[in-house]
């Protein structure tokens, strides 16, 4: 794992987090407790900030940055990005799944219980709505869920993924 600082601002990271031998963080980054950065992914704070709150993953491949002096990125918590997703510039509210190699660009925000499905792209200035699903290019409302229920199941996903984190500490 590497961990830069950068322009005198070095990576914070919570306790009990799992950053991957070959995950890279860099600069104004603020990572929660029990948070797993996995192989190959890079959160690069060195244009503006980066804040991420409890129980997060970022999975294999996926790139978390910001636009310079624009838009930084705020995850909340229980959220997990899929692999080879994309997180430029926006807000992650708690509870949100973003699908494998899905694209969210600057100045987005993410609704609580929300689910960006695999593949789809969401375009600069998109509020996605809570406990929606949003598919496709450009990405629309495909699915409305039950609000309860799939928080839980979201947060189901996080906390399996602080037992994988475990797996691969040892």
């Amino acid at each position: 794992m590497i961990c830069k600082e950068l322009q005198g601002i070095k990576p914070q990271i919570g306790k009990n987090c799992f950053l991957a031998e070959n995950s890279v963080l860099v600069g104004d980054v603020i990572l929660g407790d029990n948070c797993s950065v996995w192989y190959n992914s890079v959160v690069r704070g060195d244009v503006h900030h980066i804040r991420i709150g409890d129980n997060v993953n970022i999975q294999d491949g996926a790139v978390v940055h910001c636009t310079y002096k624009k838009y930084s990125v705020q995850i909340g918590n229980n959220v997990s990005i899929g692999h080879n997703a994309i997180v430029h510039g926006c807000t992650i509210h708690d509870n949100v799944l973003i699908g494998m190699g899905a694209i969210v660009m600057d100045n987005c925000v993410i609704e609580s219980g929300a689910i960006i499905a695999a593949g789809a792209v969401v375009t600069q200035g998109t509020r996605v709505e809570g406990a929606a699903v949003y598919g496709g290019i450009p990405a629309r409302k495909v699915k409305q869920n039950d609000g309860e229920t799939i928080i839980g199941e979201l947060g189901e996903i996080a906390k399996n993924y602080i037992t994988y984190a475990d797996w691969h500490r040892q």
